[in-house]
């Protein structure tokens, strides 16, 4: 079971590195006047959402198995755990969000400012302290 947590582990920071950037590039985007800089970010930013998708889908079902194999008769009384999968869903939401983003960009249908897209950018590392913290610390 050590090998899935490491692979998970490795998956979740695959996606973390993905998902921290992303948004970078939608600030970059935004700011950007020039036609050659948009169209380069667009593909950019295609594929590395493409890149980070399977990451994200890879993270879950390994978690999944540990769950299931180390938590499932116990899971009921670990409120550490419940949070930790709330967070985890809101993270999902933000990653399909981002996958929105992405195609109004690559229509050129993108009304926000840089300025929106630096603090949508600090949402991966607000979820990012609690799942680490719940995950290492387990306090209830």
């Amino acid at each position: 079971m050590l090998w899935v947590k490491a692979f998970h582990l490795f998956f979740m920071i695959s996606w973390f590195a993905g998902i921290f950037y992303l948004p970078r590039l939608f600030v970059y985007h935004a700011l950007s006047e020039e036609p050659t800089v948009q169209e380069q970010l667009k593909i950019m930013e295609r594929k590395l959402y493409r890149f980070v998708t399977p990451m994200m889908w890879l993270t879950i079902s390994l978690g999944l198995w540990m769950l299931y194999a180390y938590a499932w008769a116990a899971f009921s009384s670990m409120g550490w755990l419940h949070l930790k999968i709330t967070l985890v869903i809101a993270l999902v939401v933000y990653h399909f969000y981002c996958g929105y983003l992405v195609k109004r960009f690559a229509a050129n249908q993108n009304y926000r400012s840089h300025v929106w897209y630096r603090w949508f950018n600090e949402v991966p590392v607000l979820l990012l302290l609690p799942i680490v913290i719940l995950t290492i610390v387990k306090p209830f």
